[in-house]
């Protein structure tokens, strides 16, 4: 059957260019980037909203009017989406974030909306939830620069750091163990295509069906194609 054509209502798209008019782009500068903030900005802050309420717009048709959205690591780019699903089909989202000072800033931005974000770990979250969002966490080359060189094909055999690896790999099993278990079967899941085979090997351990849309979608900030999961 095919999927019913939504697209993302005026407010949402308000409340998306209102939140992008207010962020402070100089404090996000320095916590995005070690240098160039201001450069990096210019260039993404009109494709972050554009991309994300492309991203939105697709997201729409898949979700359930006043269920609940986990985000792990939401930032900028996720606004759009945020405000698509709380203000166009009143659903609970918890977007996480584990810098503090970028989510002061984005709370800041969000005043008025329904949309804030939360300085804690996904994987603490409670309750259930029928969308997880995991998109660009689990090759995160801050957090985990062995693992995320290896998911991107750029590790280099003669100075990989299989000891360093190793850790990661069970850091990054372990919250996507913690976050799956919130969601509810069947679910759905958005994460990029790097990162999908993380849900597939959970799916695989447990016995559960998934299905990988073969469509996929730019990431606004880092560029990932981004794809849905069907859970179960």
């Amino acid at each position: 059957m095919a999927r019913k054509l939504r697209t993302v209502g005026t407010a949402a798209r308000r409340a998306t260019k209102e939140i992008f008019a207010r962020l402070d782009y100089a404090r996000l500068g320095s916590i995005y980037c070690d240098e160039g903030g201001d450069e990096f900005w210019a260039a993404k802050r009109g494709l972050c909203q554009r991309l994300g309420l492309k991203l939105a717009k697709a997201l729409l048709p898949r979700l359930q009017a006043g269920a609940r959205s986990l985000y792990v690591g939401a930032g900028v780019a996720e606004i759009p989406l945020l405000a698509m699903e709380t203000l166009e089909l009143g659903r609970r989202v918890t977007a996480c974030n584990l810098r503090k000072q970028e989510v002061l800033v984005l709370n800041r931005g969000c005043v008025g909306f329904p949309v804030r974000f939360e300085h804690q770990d996904a994987g603490d979250v409670k309750g259930r939830v029928d969308h997880l969002w995991l998109v660009s966490v689990l090759n995160d080359p801050e957090r985990f620069p062995e693992l995320s060189a290896l998911s991107y094909g750029r590790a280099n055999p003669v100075t990989f750091d299989a000891q360093k690896f190793v850790p990661q790999q069970r850091t990054v099993a372990t919250l996507v163990d913690r976050c799956l278990k919130r969601l509810t079967i069947p679910g759905l899941v958005t994460t990029t295509v790097e990162e999908a085979v993380w849900v597939a090997e959970w799916c695989h351990r447990r016995g559960v069906r998934y299905r990988i849309d073969q469509r996929t979608y730019a990431s606004p900030t880092v560029g990932d194609p981004i794809c849905f999961m069907q859970i179960g």
